[in-house]
C-alpha cells in the first residue's frame, strides 16, 4: 500500500490523515467531504488529493 504523504500541489503533509479518511470515507459509510472538515483539511488540492488517491500496488505488482 502507498500512501500519499505529501500535497503535491502545495506541499503540506496530508499523511497523517490518510488512514482515518480511509477508513471511514473510502468505506462508504460517511462522506468524504464531511470526514475532510472533521479531520480539518481545508485547501482544495490537499481535499482533491485524498479523494482521488487510488492503491495501484496490487494492481501493478500482483506476484508477491
Amino acid at each position: 500500500m502507498m500512501v500519499p504523504v505529501r500535497c503535491f500541489t502545495c506541499g503540506s503533509v496530508v499523511g497523517e490523515h490518510w488512514e482515518e479518511f480511509e477508513e471511514r470515507a473510502k468505506e462508504g459509510d460517511e462522506d468524504p467531504e464531511a470526514v475532510l472538515d472533521e479531520l480539518g483539511v481545508d485547501r482544495y488540492c490537499c481535499r482533491r488529493m485524498l479523494v482521488s488517491h487510488t492503491d495501484l500496488v496490487d494492481v501493478v505488482s500482483p506476484y508477491q
